[in-house]
């Protein structure tokens, strides 16, 4: 993996965190530096950004204070991500993150190649939204 890979893989993330860039710019950017997807687990804090030969960068997320339940929510999940897509007033990434792990979900793919992000729960159950077209 290159430096400006790595570098972008960073920016992504804070900006991300920091409300700077929405999720299409940042989805713009890891493609441009050459990345197929990326993974988040909120049990983990973790971020991981995969590029096609399956190199991958490991990178710390902010800690999330809510607690994941064990009902995994799909009306919640989807009015957590309308809000996202909608970027409602008072819209945050991390208030995003709390509102998910509080409906039950564990972590998410986001696949570049598929054109969609895979929620998913303790128990393996999951929410598939595609990228619009």
């Amino acid at each position: 993996m290159e430096q400006n890979q790595i570098d972008t893989a960073r920016h992504c993330l804070e900006a991300a965190e920091n409300d700077t860039q929405n999720f299409p710019q940042i989805v713009g950017s890891l493609i441009a530096a050459g990345f197929e997807s990326y993974n988040v687990d909120f049990r983990l804090s973790k971020a991981f950004y995969f590029l096609p030969n399956s190199e991958f960068i490991e990178l710390e997320t902010h800690k999330v204070p809510a607690k994941i339940v064990n009902d995994f929510d799909v009306d919640a999940i989807k009015a957590a991500i309308k809000e996202a897509t909608q970027q409602v007033d008072g819209y945050t990434y991390k208030g995003f993150c709390e509102k998910v792990m509080l409906a039950g979900c564990v972590g998410y793919i986001v696949s570049f190649v598929g054109r969609r992000a895979v929620y998913f729960g303790r128990t393996g159950e999951t929410h598939v939204e595609h990228f619009p077209g």
